[in-house]
């Protein structure tokens, strides 16, 4: 049997013509695993890739290693983070390490470029090359060190599947996620560490025990409730300048975190209404997976009319010329919502 083809969620005009189209799923779940609104094939496995960080830094509080490093609510967001490489971020990052006695060089997820373009051109101009900590995964590398030594693991082999700092994140998936995640399919993300893919659903589900940590043990509920409060407090740490993350949660005034995903995933996690969200754009395209999630944000009421105006150029990005003229948008297809 041929499965059906995923809606289309969004769509690209040019004057009055739809010229191109993003298909994908998205879901709405509650932490007892309730669907409460479903578009698409939610049950076929994603990889959730960066969307999943606000889960992977729970292990740095439910261990103990927060507290034992003095890890502030500023590191934590930094934890969840996709930052873009802003000087902001690369010095809290490093002070962190500095302060656990180690330093870039004991980061695997590899150097790339700042994200954050300001950031790039300055840094070409002063002839200095990027490092691990201008890597957008360079704050959740050193929350796994900072658990492993807290635990007494070698940081050596940290982003190894067998390692323990990765066992215990993926113990977290499968639990906060119910599902599980022993026979799913495995990879490699781009910062190094493994990847396994969940239904998105229950990423979905995941999502909403951070929203939601009521019925989650003691620990995890006080693990949760300071990774929502700490992305809540700091959402520049958590994306940065120009994103839609930062953006987005800094307009929701404490109702919503939103984390990205690379190849159109986007998650996120509705403490007032205690729900969760996932999506996922089928070509991978992270405008559409963007434009997907602020009208996500507004159909469920979480975002009031302030908010709603500070979404309005995600909820119809402008096609423009190289000029700067205005000659379409990237918008929620009609009849999606």
């Amino acid at each position: 049997m041929t499965t059906p083809a995923n809606p289309i969620l969004v769509e690209v005009s040019r004057a009055e013509t739809v010229e191109s189209h993003h298909r994908g799923a998205a879901v709405v779940a509650r932490a007892d695993g309730t669907v409460v609104a479903s578009w698409g094939g939610v049950a076929a496995p994603v990889f959730p890739r960066s969307a999943a960080k606000p889960l992977q830094a729970l292990p740095l509080i439910e261990t103990g290693a927060a507290e034992r490093f003095g890890v502030s609510d500023q590191e934590i967001a930094l934890a969840c983070a996709s930052h873009r490489g802003e000087p902001v971020h690369t010095r809290a990052v490093a002070a962190w390490l500095r302060r656990m006695g180690l330093s870039a060089e004991d980061l695997k997820c590899g150097a790339s470029p700042p994200r954050d373009e300001e950031t790039a051109m300055a840094m070409m101009d002063a002839g200095q090359f990027p490092s691990p900590l201008h890597n957008n995964c360079s704050g959740k590398h050193t929350g796994f060190l900072a658990t492993a030594l807290h635990m007494d693991e070698k940081t050596a082999g940290y982003i190894q599947p067998g390692h323990p700092a990765q066992k215990r994140w993926r113990g977290v998936l499968q639990e906060m996620g119910g599902e599980e995640l022993a026979e799913a399919a495995a990879g490699i993300d781009g910062c190094g560490i493994p990847v396994v893919t969940m239904p998105l659903v229950a990423l979905a589900r995941a999502m909403a025990c951070l929203a939601d940590p009521s019925g989650l043990p003691a620990t995890r509920r006080r693990a949760a409730r300071r990774v929502i409060a700490a992305m809540t407090a700091h959402p520049y740490l958590v994306r940065g300048r120009g994103s839609f993350d930062t953006l987005a949660i800094k307009a929701g005034a404490g109702a919503l975190v939103v984390k990205t995903g690379a190849e159109g995933v986007h998650a996120a996690a509705l403490p007032g209404s205690g729900l969760g969200v996932a999506l996922k754009i089928d070509d991978g395209a992270k405008r559409a997976a963007e434009t997907a999630m602020a009208a996500l944000l507004v159909h469920l009421g979480v975002v009031d009319e302030k908010a709603k105006a500070a979404l309005a150029p995600v909820l119809a990005r402008p096609v423009k010329t190289f000029a700067g003229t205005s000659v379409g948008c990237v918008r929620p297809a009609k009849g999606w919502l």
